[in-house]
């Protein structure tokens, strides 16, 4: 989880300076959300992106920008855990990531 969290903020501080993080916590799940403030990621581009080597900036320069592996490594660790990670760009600008994770179930009689 710390790699997968570690991807996300690096990315936003990264494509949007600055990185806002919110958790939401109810009895089923936690929602981690974090959101930057750059350009965000056109709706038709938003699942191509999780896809290995995929970037959407068009420089292979090594200084702006990762190998495009980031986002795809982040989802296959939240989906390992049973949950999953969506994108949508917030209202005022820049990207929302949104980390769903189920909450374990309470096992009894062990």
């Amino acid at each position: 989880m710390k790699r997968c969290l570690a991807n996300l903020l690096e990315n936003a501080i990264f494509y949007g300076q600055r990185a806002d993080v919110t958790l939401e916590d109810d009895p089923s799940r936690l929602t981690i959300t974090i959101r930057d403030h750059g350009p965000g990621i056109p709706e038709g581009q938003r699942e191509r992106v999780f896809s290995p080597f995929v970037r959407l900036e068009p420089s292979r320069s090594r200084n702006t920008g990762g190998s495009g592996l980031g986002l795809g490594i982040a989802r296959h660790i939240a989906r390992a855990l049973g949950g999953d990670i969506g994108l949508d760009n917030h209202p005022e600008g820049g990207l929302r990531v949104n980390v769903t994770l189920p909450r374990p179930r309470n096992i009894t009689g062990l």
